[in-house]
């Protein structure tokens, strides 16, 4: 239980530090910004705010300058048993990648990362 409470503090200091120091997001001319939201189409970022893995990955997304649907499995219990049955475990983040009638799932920050900036570059 204390360790629960804990935990959640730190994440909340982590929330609000990321907060105050958020990076600015990369300026693209609005037709860059359409092609790079179109390569993300169909992702959704399974996460919760105290996560510090999910504040990483939400860090790069802000500069990156995407807008993605961002699923917290605290706030819906939906999105916690979609995550578990389509992913196979309860781990955020996780990024679901909808490609026409495939989809996969990404568990790990640092590769969600890479997974986002190769493709809107």
């Amino acid at each position: 239980m204390i360790i629960k409470i804990v935990r959640n503090a730190l994440g909340l200091i982590i929330v609000f530090f990321d907060w105050i120091s958020r990076p600015k997001a990369i300026k693209r001319t609005p037709e860059a910004q359409a092609k790079a939201q179109s390569a993300i189409e169909g992702h959704s970022l399974y996460q919760f705010l105290a996560c510090p893995f999910c504040v990483k990955t939400r860090r790069a997304m802000h500069k990156l300058g995407l807008n993605m649907e961002l699923r917290d499995i605290n706030k819906n219990p939906q999105h916690r048993v979609d995550l578990e049955q389509g992913g196979g475990r309860v781990k955020v983040p996780c990024l679901r990648i909808e490609e026409g009638e495939n989809v996969r799932w990404m568990y790990e920050s640092n590769d969600i990362i890479q997974y986002l900036e190769q493709r809107v570059s």
